[in-house]
């Protein structure tokens, strides 16, 4: 049996570019959690589980789809004491790779 045009193209997913002004959130079909028996932090998908490493669960557990990508990692470059420049670019790269993944949804900030 073979598909028709239209369920392939819905199926097709348009990728969200994460920059600076983008104010990410975790669906809700995604959730961020401790484990305590392996003493980590994971992220559930649906049929998929993550092993979020100490600085990114800093970074997702700031997504709440106020706080930009900036604003957040100028909080985190104070905090860990590191150049906002270099935190931004791999908070953004970070960010990316999530949201390519469908763990993480982001919208830019309206002009």
């Amino acid at each position: 049996m073979s598909e028709s045009p239209n369920m392939t193209e819905s199926k097709i997913r348009t990728r969200v570019i994460i920059e600076a002004s983008s104010r990410p959130r975790m669906p809700k079909h995604i959730k961020l959690r401790h484990d305590p028996g392996r003493g980590r932090w994971i992220i559930l998908a649906p049929e998929r589980v993550f092993n979020p490493d100490d600085v990114a669960v800093a970074v997702l557990k700031r997504l709440d789809g106020t706080a930009s990508v900036g604003e957040i990692a100028d909080i985190l470059a104070q905090e860990y004491q590191a150049p906002a420049d270099v935190v931004l670019k791999d908070v953004i790269e970070m960010l990316q790779d999530l949201s390519d993944k469908g763990v993480v949804d982001a919208r830019a900030e309206a002009a």
